[in-house]
């Protein structure tokens, strides 16, 4: 059993409440949910959970977790693959793959689908695609043998056949799991408990809610109780306008009397202001009343971001003429005789296999385009670090020019997607990767490209947030040319949809 009792962490830097005083456990095959915004400490509770009592050096942390007996496997957001260790090396570093068997690992890559001979590959670990990293770290973690597992954005990456593993996965192993996921497909497919975690009121004011229902049910009951409460609120508030007016003529009626009454009737004066007394007496009680009154439902905002106009293509704009009669990677051969042609605003979408070559295609398709003068073409690659820089603040990195106009313009920006004060000035190493992801979008809004190469775009983004960006591709008047295996993106894609295999690129859809 894990449990987590009165926990509140704070923020050391800026002195902002991530959670408070949170407490919940976990046992049998419960499958709990944290979900959330970008930012709001889903990431930092599994750190908190795995490596208890340790702590980052820019928390503060105040409670209690236990887990008493219990072998956790802790798969966390992001991780480091040596560039100078073969895939082989990076596995043999890990003690229960030493220790186990051609059966066990099998059997492992049999629930991740994994290629079993994959981990005795002599080419470099980082030159791995971004699904084949996580089912590679999920197979080493199955084979640890935990009792508890710690799940944080495990679908990053993964295609749909993996998904799917993944999720059988999950339902199948009878294993108390806490998971971080912005994937709406699994969350209505695996999650049996909500814990949702919130920062409201310009993010000073943490509210967290437990929920032991799926997903869908959630989302359908919070709505419910939303829209009641919201219903409730307008129903007294417009009965206060009617009371307080029936109030107000009252004391202006009562008031008109005082003034216009006789000095010779002192009676009749007593009386008024007795009844003025009463008329102030009950003013004061429907204040204290009013104080009572049902609030009116607060939640988070999605981000806020659109692109600006004049950025256009013509329709017969060659943006892409790929001829490549072979596609390699780490000494691989991933394909062959890929063809794309594209022209004007269009959008194109690739999905394919993990370690089909995607990523590489991509990349390739980036020093293509990013260095021609009759296009501008902003590139987001699925590590955002391979061109954020970790030391620097959110403003730093976008302030390139020196000018107030355009730190104006980053402010605003910023505050749109939802970055406090404080986290415009916090190192980009210490965001989130939602928010890392907000800041790539934010400088490709800034340096007005027309041509959007884009890797994995909304693996980091929530719920909320991940409309958004959809909305924002649809109303692009620019060509856009993505990866993706978001199965909400791919179900909305406003264009065309390849699929790369072996053999090239063909029609999807």
């Amino acid at each position: 059993m894990l449990q987590v009792q009165h926990l509140t962490v704070t923020h050391a830097r800026d002195l902002r409440v991530l959670f408070e005083d949170l407490s919940f456990t976990v046992s049998g095959a419960d499958r709990l949910a944290v979900i959330g915004e970008e930012g709001d400490g889903k990431s930092t509770l599994l750190q908190l959970i795995a490596r208890w009592p340790e702590h980052p050096a820019w928390c503060a942390v105040q409670g209690r977790i236990a887990c008493p007996g219990e072998r956790i496997g802790y798969l966390p957001q992001e991780a480091d693959f040596p560039p100078d260790a073969s895939v082989y090396d990076y596995c043999a570093s890990h003690p229960a793959f030493a220790a186990s068997g051609w059966e066990e690992l099998a059997a492992a890559c049999a629930v991740t689908g994994l290629d079993p001979a994959l981990p005795y590959l002599p080419s470099p670990a980082a030159a791995l695609s971004g699904g084949e990293r996580v089912k590679l770290r999920l197979t080493l973690l199955l084979l640890e043998g935990p009792s508890l597992l710690l799940l944080d954005e495990p679908t990053n990456d993964l295609d749909t056949q993996a998904l799917e593993a993944l999720e059988r996965m999950m339902t199948g192993c009878g294993l108390p799991i806490v998971f971080v996921s912005h994937d709406e497909t699994l969350l209505r497919r695996t999650a049996t408990r909500i814990l949702h975690l919130e920062s409201l009121r310009g993010r000073q004011t943490p509210r967290w809610t437990l929920a032991n229902i799926p997903y869908d049910a959630y989302v359908s009951e919070r709505a419910d109780a939303f829209r009641r409460q919201e219903q409730q609120a307008q129903q007294e508030r417009r009965e206060k306008a009617a009371r307080d007016e029936r109030l107000r003529q009252i004391e202006e009626r009562v008031a008109h009397a005082q003034e216009s009454i006789s000095r010779r009737d002192p009676h009749g004066g007593r009386l008024l202001k007795k009844k003025m007394k009463a008329v102030k007496s009950l003013e004061h009680r429907f204040t204290r009343e009013d104080e009572a009154m049902t609030k009116r439902p607060w939640a988070e905002r999605a981000m806020d971001a659109s692109w600006a106009g004049g950025i256009a293509l013509p329709e017969g704009k060659v943006v892409l003429d790929l001829n490549l009669p072979e596609l390699t990677a780490g000494g691989r051969t991933l394909a062959h005789n890929i063809r794309l042609h594209v022209r004007g605003p269009e959008k194109v979408l690739i999905v394919g296999p993990n370690g089909s070559g995607k990523t590489t295609l991509l990349r390739r398709i980036a020093e293509e385009l990013l260095p021609r003068g009759d296009l501008s073409a902003g590139y987001m690659p699925q590590n955002y670090l391979d061109t954020l820089p970790p030391d620097r603040t959110p403003v730093e990195a976008l302030h390139t020019s020196g000018e107030k106009e355009q730190l104006t313009a980053i402010r605003t920006g910023l505050g749109a997607l939802r970055f406090t004060r404080e986290e415009m000035e916090h190192p980009i190493r210490l965001l989130s990767g939602g928010q890392k992801a907000k800041l790539f979008l934010l400088r490709m809004i800034l340096e007005r490209h027309n041509v959007l190469l884009l890797d994995e775009p909304s693996r980091n983004l929530s719920p909320l947030s991940a409309p958004v960006l959809r909305e924002m591709i649809t109303g692009f008047s620019g060509c856009v040319i993505c990866v993706t295996h978001d199965r909400e993106l791919i179900r909305a894609w406003p264009g065309r949809i390849v699929s790369l295999s072996v053999d090239g690129l063909i029609a999807f859809r």
